[in-house]
């Protein structure tokens, strides 16, 4: 196999253009599928389980494969795995602009992660490669850029397009930027290996990815046959063996897929405690204030895309004000404060009532805390092992995230529909197997539905209903970021292992970065990060 070149000095800007478009599509495809979601329900129908694979579809195969994907580039080509992976989101974009059927959209969006694995694995490694020194500063800090800015306007963009052209134009405007990144980038791109790369973990792939698989499709379910369900009960124990083969296999592999090891240290631990906490008090909203603000409270895709710009449109800047604040403020210390900023932020989201435009203060708040550790903790995930094991350390972390949001979304969304469930039991003289299904269909933001179930019930009745329901999963969520806030402050306070600094017996080879990279930044001492 030939050794791999050494980087440029500068490299190619069209190759950094290519993959910043190819990253732009990643926070879209997420955005996109939430807003967009009570369209597509109202076109082809589906029942509620099935309308939330549409983010989780995604969400599930992304998380899952991220890992096997980084694997794969530095074994293969980061090139061709790039081009593979952005080639497959392209094609999938396309054909869901034609889907005839939600559980074609479901398995196309499944697809669709697949290839964004594959894509953000290589394009990140291939950058890596194509630029050096201060130039690679400038290229990552530009790709973070490019996912603040999907995050921040693919809202926006998802409600002009359904309103002027239909669901369906979103996808084929996907595809479009997919084109252009093909043409921009595998011509110019110089093919890179690491010769010393692994073979793919294949048991730790496909006991991890059954692993979340069996315990999405639990927890989606959950609300339509409950937790006492014969059936719901054996996917959950199914997760759980397979948790454990994935453990067994993990601990005896020579070159592991995770590094389990690395969980010894205590500051380790405390960063997996930071996507944990967005996922919970940011990331899932970014899913639920949408389907509120269109299904519930009644307001149109540009208009929610529009209020969505409070809680998303912070993550421009506050990363990177966080990550200049950090050379003066423990970063530990900055994110555990921007978390309880964002639970503030959830305990007041609760008392809004629905269909007030109050909401748009404390989604402001939660898109201002969420930001600071938002823009430490890819960085704080490799600072905290010794610096042989950063490279496995951010692919932990990178899996965590993304994985973690996939379940976290599954999770909250159940959590809702049982709670506007609960609160239809107040209702007497209503039949139970119908409120549990007005309640899904309420958490998906499809009163129509819900009101066609319970005929007897007014539209006041459902949205108080619904009301209750959300502000008791905001103050749950609100705890939750509170628990992990104390959390980060107790270990991230921690001192260092005294052991950190001595080299492995046996270090893993590289993991691919982190799945939402951030602007890397000079180490002082021990390294802060390398750039995503």
């Amino acid at each position: 196999m030939p050794d791999t070149p050494q980087p440029a000095p500068t490299g190619d800007p069209l190759v950094l253009a290519a993959i910043c478009l190819a990253a732009l599509i990643l926070p879209l495809s997420f955005s996109a599928g939430a807003v967009a979601t009570p369209s597509i329900g109202r076109e082809l129908g589906g029942s509620p389980e099935a309308l939330t694979w549409i983010t989780n579809g995604f969400m599930l195969t992304f998380g899952s494969l991220l890992m096997a994907a980084g694997t794969l580039a530095d074994r293969y080509g980061r090139r061709l795995v790039f081009t593979a992976g952005v080639a497959t989101v392209t094609g999938f974009s396309l054909a869901l602009g034609f889907a005839p059927a939600l559980w074609v959209v479901d398995l196309l969006r499944a697809g669709q992660g697949i290839g964004a694995a594959a894509a953000l694995a290589g394009g990140t490694a291939a950058l890596a490669q194509e630029f050096d020194g201060h130039a690679r500063t400038r290229a990552f800090s530009l790709l973070g850029t490019t996912f603040g800015v999907g995050l921040a306007f693919g809202p926006i963009v998802t409600g002009v397009l359904i309103a002027g052209a239909g669901w369906r134009a979103i996808f084929w405007v996907g595809a479009l930027v997919g084109a252009a990144a093909l043409v921009l980038g595998p011509p110019r791109m110089r093919e890179t290996r690491d010769p010393q790369a692994r073979s793919l973990d294949w048991p730790g792939t496909v006991s991890f990815t059954a692993m979340l698989t069996a315990l999405t499709v639990a927890v989606i379910e959950a609300p339509g046959r409950g937790w006492d369900s014969p059936a719901l009960r054996g996917l959950l124990a199914a997760a759980a063996l397979l948790l454990a083969a994935f453990v067994i296999i993990e601990t005896r592999a020579a070159r592991p897929m995770l590094d389990l090891r690395l969980f010894r240290y205590r500051r380790f631990v405390g960063v997996q405690m930071l996507p944990v906490a967005t996922c919970a008090g940011f990331v899932v909203l970014l899913v639920l204030l949408p389907l509120r603000f269109i299904g519930i409270e009644g307001r149109s895709e540009m208009e929610a895309g529009f209020l969505m710009l409070a809680l998303s449109a912070p993550m421009l800047v506050v990363p990177m004000a966080a990550a200049a604040l950090a050379r003066r403020v423990p970063p530990g210390l900055l994110s555990g404060l921007g978390l309880l900023v964002a639970a503030i932020g959830l305990v007041w989201l609760g008392f809004i009532e629905i269909g007030s435009r109050a909401v748009l203060a404390p989604m402001l708040l939660i898109g201002l805390g969420s930001g600071l550790p938002w823009g430490l903790m890819d960085g704080l995930s490799v600072a905290v092992v010794p610096r042989e094991r950063a490279g496995m350390a951010a692919g932990i972390f990178g899996t965590v995230r993304v994985a973690g949001e996939g379940v976290a979304l599954a999770l909250v969304s159940a959590a809702l529909a049982g709670r506007i469930a609960a609160e239809l039991r107040r209702i007497p003289g209503l039949p139970g197997a119908s409120r549990a299904q007005a309640g899904q269909r309420l958490a998906v933001g499809n009163p129509d539905a819900a009101r066609a179930l319970l005929p007897g019930l007014d539209d006041a009745t459902l949205t108080q209903a619904y009301q209750a329901a959300f502000t008791t999963l905001s103050w749950t969520l609100a705890a939750l970021t509170i628990a992990c806030a104390v959390a980060v402050l107790v270990l991230l306070a921690a001192p260092l292992n005294p052991r950190a600094s001595a080299p492995p017996k046996n270090p893993p080879a590289p993991a691919p970065g982190p799945a939402w990279p951030v602007r890397p930044r000079t180490p002082r001492g021990s390294p802060r990060g390398p750039g995503d």
